[in-house]
């Protein structure tokens, strides 16, 4: 059985020091690209749903087809209160 030596540890904790670094490196050589990638891929879905909510809006029919809005219904009279003293 091999016993730790104090070498072995500061070895050991280089190499972590080192692929801390690496990895804080390469991220910050790749976030750009990755968020950039990111980006295109929303704005590429919203135009995607804009042109399905236009061609669905172009499908609907004409709620109003004589060009003139629909008569509600008379439920009754307005009748204007005044405010007695």
């Amino acid at each position: 059985m091999d016993t730790a030596s104090f070498t072995g540890f500061l070895k050991t904790i280089a190499i972590l020091i080192m692929i801390y670094y690496a990895i804080r490196i390469a991220f910050r050589l790749l976030a750009p690209v990755l968020i950039q990638q990111v980006v295109k891929k929303a704005g590429k879905n919203f135009h995607e749903q804009q042109q399905n909510m236009q061609q669905q809006y172009q499908q609907q029919p004409d709620p109003y087809p004589s060009g003139k809005p629909r008569e509600k219904k008379k439920v009754g009279e307005y009748i204007d209160f005044e405010e007695i003293e």
